[in-house]
């Protein structure tokens, strides 16, 4: 939710100013692609020139005593689940309290004998595995901000272009080149990483939201097959919604009362995610 809210004050703020798309909209439109270049760089040096130190912390649970962990790093430009940039800034900053406690890495096989579910810690285990850490922190959420500065650019299309050729292809073009360069960064070392939003990541999912919308609106509006989305269309006008209701684990204790013949027959464990 941090980075839904950061991401689209940042674009609605870039949208106010720049309410006469029809005068200046090239000009506009550059400069905001400048600015999510220069938040890009800002993130990529922070994630691979801050130093992180070794650093602690406590856990305790029910009826136990509180234990320290001590996580070894020293390094700089990590992206490991203990030893990252993007942790230490929300440590520093947050504070451990503010951060979340059963972050994505705890059903890794490295600290769950059950992955990719949750379950006890194997023997081996590294210190890191009941830190908490915040998919959602602060610089996270910095990049979740040119995720939607790109989404502004692929809305600016249909208002300076009224041909459906022009549209798609100013859709296509940097929806390949952004792929193609996400793939180049991931396999020259800068890896695709959902957790600390890094900007591999970023292009990757924006460039194949970019292809996934070329393709819908070469659907529905050139070809005019709008019945096949129609659910897709009622989910993204009751996106938070949805997101709320899943977050609150609602959606799933709902999904769960249908199934057949045994409870554990549900479509939560028909389509793998769920017992």
């Amino acid at each position: 939710m941090e980075q839904i809210s950061w991401g689209s004050s940042w674009s609605q703020f870039g949208r106010r100013q720049c309410p006469n798309d029809d005068v200046h909209g090239g000009l506009q439109s550059g400069a905001w692609l400048f600015v999510g270049a220069i938040v890009a760089i800002t993130y990529m040096t922070l994630l691979y020139g801050t130093y992180v130190p070794d650093w602690e912390y406590q856990t305790s649970g029910p009826g136990s005593a509180e234990k320290s962990f001590l996580v070894k790093c020293g390094v700089r430009g990590d992206t490991s689940p203990g030893c990252n940039a993007v942790g230490m800034i929300d440590r520093k900053i947050l504070g451990f309290q503010h951060l979340y406690g059963r972050p994505v890495y705890a059903r890794s096989k490295q600290c769950s004998i059950n992955s990719p579910q949750n379950g006890p810690l194997p023997p081996d285990a590294p210190s890191w595995c009941q830190a908490p850490f915040d998919p959602e922190g602060l610089l996270s959420s910095v990049m979740a901000i040119v995720t939607c500065l790109i989404g502004l650019q692929y809305g600016h299309v249909i208002v300076h272009f009224q041909k459906h050729k022009d549209r798609i292809m100013n859709w296509l073009i940097p929806s390949f080149s952004m792929l193609a360069l996400a793939f180049a960064m991931d396999f020259f070392g800068m890896h695709m990483n959902k957790p600390l939003y890094t900007l591999s990541y970023t292009l990757a999912t924006a460039g194949a939201a970019g292809l996934l919308f070329a393709g819908i609106y070469t659907l529905v509006d050139l070809y005019g097959y709008r019945r096949p989305t129609v659910a897709m269309e009622w989910m993204g006008m009751h996106a938070l919604m949805i997101y709320v209701l899943i977050a609150c684990n609602i959606l799933p204790i709902f999904i769960h009362g249908f199934y057949w013949k045994e409870p554990k027959n549900n479509l939560l464990k028909f389509i793998g995610i769920g017992a």
